[in-house]
């Protein structure tokens, strides 16, 4: 190459190639506030970085339950997208004007289970609920939280309801309720399968994997909010949840599609 030849035309080096490309994908990478069902709290933390990685985009993330986040979504919470417990909140905010209902799409289908920290406390078949030597159950506040809505339908179909009522140790979210049951103060819990389970196995404990007959099914949906309307990043997140990776972290937690 001829040694005369003007900087502006000779070939960049391939650190600087590298540095432009790197530049443009900074200059593109936005950000984006969602709001998080509580259940989804592990797998979403570990789509939220393999999002950054892929894509630039990085993903703020609130965690709560479904039913909190509505009423501030319906106040005016910057939410960008909400990653609901639930179907009925999603379809709900698409009614009221605060999501595009064409944007909603079922990202998951979540397990109830019955768990204990303790190893062979409950057995594979729940019957421990009929027992009377524990006195305390963690259940999430079924009015806000959809876990909690489903324990309390799969004690109703057991017949259950009124005979543990007194011994029910209420969490205003499902992330709680676990933390109720992790600790102790609670020697059962109805939390959901990806609270304790990784890789497809069990963490630890013992647990009951309660049969989708005895409560409605947990169907998780997602939404983009107003908010998000002009955020490349917030439809980015929803596209990246469609796929294969998402997919296969959240099937490792135990939840179906």
């Amino acid at each position: 190459m001829p040694a005369f030849l003007p900087a502006a035309l000779r070939p960049l080096s391939r650190a600087a190639v590298l540095c432009c490309a790197l530049c443009t994908l900074g200059a593109q990478a936005g950000e984006v506030a969602v709001a998080v069902a509580a259940n989804f709290t592990a797998p979403m933390q570990k789509i939220a970085a393999d999002f950054e990685k892929d894509t630039g985009h990085k993903a703020q993330l609130s965690f709560g339950a479904t039913g909190k986040f509505y009423a501030q979504i319906a106040n005016g919470a910057p939410f960008a997208v909400l990653l609901a417990a639930d179907d009925a909140t999603p379809a709900k905010i698409a009614k009221e004007g605060l999501g595009e209902a064409s944007s909603r799409f079922t990202y998951a289908i979540g397990q109830l289970v019955l768990w204990s920290k303790q190893p062979g406390y409950v057995d594979a078949e729940g019957k421990v609920l009929h027992k009377t030597d524990w006195p305390h159950i963690a259940i999430a506040n079924p009015k806000l939280a959809p876990y909690g809505g489903a324990a309390m339908q799969t004690l109703d179909k057991l017949g259950l309801a009124q005979q543990v009522q007194a011994r029910i140790v209420q969490g205003e979210n499902i992330g709680q309720t676990y933390q109720f049951a992790a600790s102790g103060n609670a020697e059962l819990g109805f939390v959901a399968l990806s609270q304790v389970m990784e890789d497809g196995k069990l963490r630890a404990g013992s647990a009951w994997v309660v049969p989708e007959s005895l409560h409605d099914t947990i169907r998780q949906d997602a939404i983009l909010l107003k908010p998000g309307h002009d955020n490349p990043a917030a439809k980015a997140l929803l596209e990246y949840l469609q796929g294969a990776k998402a997919r296969a972290v959240i099937q490792a937690y135990g939840y179906r599609f």
